[in-house]
């Protein structure tokens, strides 16, 4: 991990990877800004007219379930199809996973129509989609759903076996796993939850590392994991509020290295 750590920013910065995003128009605007932040390019289309075009010419595709309508779904499964075909990764938000019946039907059908390369939500959502009984609150984790670290490693496992890809739980200790590995990383703070879009900007983030490290996903995603949460540290040291604390988590994205990375991240490889 190490290894990887001392080229992966300077990686995604080089290469500039073009990311497609179906998302959410809640935090739109931050998933764009936090991508260009990393080095990466955003696009949001999602026209059902254009969606395949875009996606063939990109490098990963975000497919979030924010602000779902049923006109973004087909759009969704279309792109999803281009990427299986191209061979780019999807990455997965399923938002509120759990909320509502056409969501869960939605969730249901990308994860077993297409092939993610990375599955990340919270751990309401991911119960959800692993078949394990879940509650919600919209679209924020439930405190009914609070596992252990034990049983958050078991969940992501198997989600992660069923489906052949890459399960990132955030939480207090985010959950990183292939169904063979996994990763603990404790970077962090409660401050990130009291803004909206932490979670979605976290899913673009991925997007941008494993655009570049199509053949390394496990650690392209847990890269992006120990990024964001260090700069969330980083962002509450320096700030008294969370309109500034938003603000600050960017820039701090943008001044991310290898550096801050290797000295700060927090993490336990199993």
């Amino acid at each position: 991990m190490n290894t990887f750590l001392g080229t992966a920013v300077e990686t995604v910065r080089t290469n500039n990877p073009l990311v497609h995003h179906i998302t959410n128009y809640v935090t739109v605007n931050d998933c764009a800004n936090l991508t260009l932040a990393i080095g990466g390019s955003p696009i949001m289309a999602d026209e059902v007219l254009e969606v395949m075009e875009i996606t063939g010419m990109s490098q990963a595709l975000v497919l979030n379930m924010g602000t779902l309508n049923e006109r973004t779904v087909n759009s969704m499964l279309l792109a999803g199809q281009t990427a299986n075909e191209k061979g780019i990764p999807i990455i997965f938000d399923p938002v509120g996973a759990g909320a509502s019946d056409f969501r869960n039907e939605t969730a249901r059908s990308i994860i077993n129509m297409l092939n993610c390369a990375v599955i990340r939500g919270n751990i309401s959502e991911i119960r959800f989609l692993a078949g394990i009984t879940s509650s919600t609150k919209g679209v924020d984790a439930s405190a009914n759903d609070t596992s252990s670290i034990e049983e958050a490693q078991l969940i992501a496992d198997q989600l992660a076996t069923a489906h052949k890809c890459i399960v990132v739980i955030t939480g207090a200790v985010d959950v990183i796993s292939d169904g063979r590995r996994n990763i603990l990383v404790h970077n962090g703070c409660a401050e990130m939850s009291r803004i909206t879009g932490t979670g979605c900007m976290l899913t673009s983030l991925i997007a941008s590392f494993c655009g570049s490290f199509p053949d390394q996903l496990f650690y392209a995603a847990t890269t992006a994991v120990l990024a964001m949460g260090i700069a969330g540290e980083l962002a509450f040291e320096q700030t008294t509020g969370t309109g500034s604390f938003r603000v600050a988590l960017i820039d701090e994205i943008s001044r991310i290295d290898q550096q801050t990375l290797t000295q700060r991240g927090n993490y336990v490889e199993k």
